[in-house]
């Protein structure tokens, strides 16, 4: 007989049928054993009367793994609408240990840091698999958006010789007895591919050595990336990111509706023009001063909440940040040499996405290095390949557990992230 999930239950009413999964719970009244399964797709309720049936579900504690046979019945009153009965139960495995923490209340009461220290359990929980399951799904819009874009899915080295933005933020790791690193992005090669294939994207894992310790840092997290040639300017990149994260947030709704509805997310409109301000005027309406040459997370939050009153948007762009704040590579604008051709995404008053306008002709490359005190050798297979004709092109990046924290409303990155790495943290 072949294994079903607790999902499809409902449509075998006067069957016999086959479940599996953990002991979720078990209530053992005078004359009867209720036994709650729970599987990838939810929860099962088997009710027990034989004495010999009940006296084996008494003997298994929560999270033990079995194997239930029985009919299906309808009943009104069970949470799904249906409950299995006249049940065999079969364990398939020994009984298990108790987790240090109840796994079948409707939260987790244990506090973050025991959660993490016992993830491959804490996981298990509805609420922080239903995090896990939006992750998926926006993943899966981010690739059929840019799918259906033309854009080609690429795979990038995770171990570079030189680093990408600043040797400070870097893993050192011995190669051979070379030195090399953990890539901070994959910047770098994607630009190269546009070369290639002109639109490209990944998804993979990035590592950032910035001693961060805040609830919206991780040292290593999910990057997002895209990028596009023959772009006019960062303009042309912004729309292409507008329609990539409307396609996201549907499929979100779409393919993970009950995780949705498990942690009562309101997923956003994304607006058909997301808002845009210049860096100036943004500090301008955060009222931070005219010289500030980034914006802090304060910042951010009163321009969220300025794009929520006056715009109805939880999504707000600031474009034009200051040449000096930003990598080598980014395209200044041309009329005001001083400021960028890019832009962050705000969500919800978080930084959620860079992106940009990219240099692309070899001199450019040469002078913008030159101007840092930065010399070329470090970069050179990098630099090297604008001499080879490049178009201009621009992309952007997407931090998938911070997009995902921001969604679902976790008060810590941690929290959507299933064995998450930080300044403290390389276990389990």
């Amino acid at each position: 007989m072949q294994r079903i999930l607790s999902s499809q239950l409902t449509a075998q009413v006067g069957q016999t049928v086959r479940i599996a999964g953990h002991v979720h719970r078990r209530r053992l009244l005078r004359s009867v054993a209720f036994l709650i399964v729970r599987d990838a797709a939810g929860l099962a309720q088997v009710v027990v009367t034989d004495a010999a049936v009940r006296a084996a579900v008494a003997a298994l504690p929560e999270e033990t793994v079995v194997e239930v046979v029985g009919t299906v019945v309808a009943n009104t009153a069970a949470s799904a609408g249906v409950e299995l009965t006249a049940p065999t139960v079969r364990p398939l495995g020994p009984p298990a240990a108790p987790p240090p923490f109840d796994l079948y209340r409707p939260t987790l009461t244990a506090s973050l840091p025991t959660q993490l220290d016992h993830a491959p359990v804490a996981l298990r929980h509805p609420t922080r698999s239903a995090a896990l399951r939006i992750s998926a799904a926006a993943v899966a819009g981010f690739r059929a958006a840019l799918d259906a874009r033309d854009f080609v899915e690429i795979q990038t080295p995770k171990v570079v010789a030189s680093s990408t933005e600043s040797g400070a933020n870097v893993f050192a790791l011995d190669w051979f007895g070379r030195p090399a690193y953990l890539a901070q992005s994959p910047q770098f090669y994607k630009q190269l591919m546009v070369g290639v294939f002109e639109r490209v994207y990944e998804v993979g894992p990035v590592f950032r050595a910035e001693p961060h310790d805040t609830v919206r840092h991780l040292a290593q997290y999910t990057s997002l990336d895209a990028e596009l040639g023959y772009v006019a300017d960062h303009r042309d990149v912004m729309a292409v990111l507008r329609d990539t994260l409307a396609g996201m947030l549907d499929t979100v709704v779409d393919r993970a509706g009950a995780a949705v509805a498990r942690l009562d997310v309101a997923v956003p409109r994304v607006p058909a023009e997301i808002p845009a301000v210049h860096f100036t005027e943004a500090l301008r309406i955060a009222a931070a001063p005219a010289d500030e040459p980034d914006l802090a997370p304060a910042h951010e939050r009163a321009l969220g909440e300025w794009a929520r009153v006056e715009h109805g948007s939880d999504f707000l762009f600031v474009t034009g940040y200051p040449m000096a704040k930003r990598p080598f590579y980014t395209h200044p604008d041309p009329a005001r040499p001083a400021y960028s051709n890019g832009f962050d995404l705000l969500f919800r008053g978080l930084e959620l996405v860079t992106g940009g306008q990219r240099l692309h002709r070899h001199a450019d490359y040469l002078a913008a290095l030159a101007a840092r005190g930065e010399p070329v050798e470090p970069y050179a297979g990098y630099v090297d390949a604008f001499r080879h004709g490049m178009p201009p092109h621009g992309g952007f990046a997407i931090g998938l557990e911070r997009l995902v924290a921001r969604l679902t409303g976790a008060r810590n990155i941690r929290e959507v992230a299933a064995f998450p790495r930080d300044l403290n943290r390389l276990t389990p």
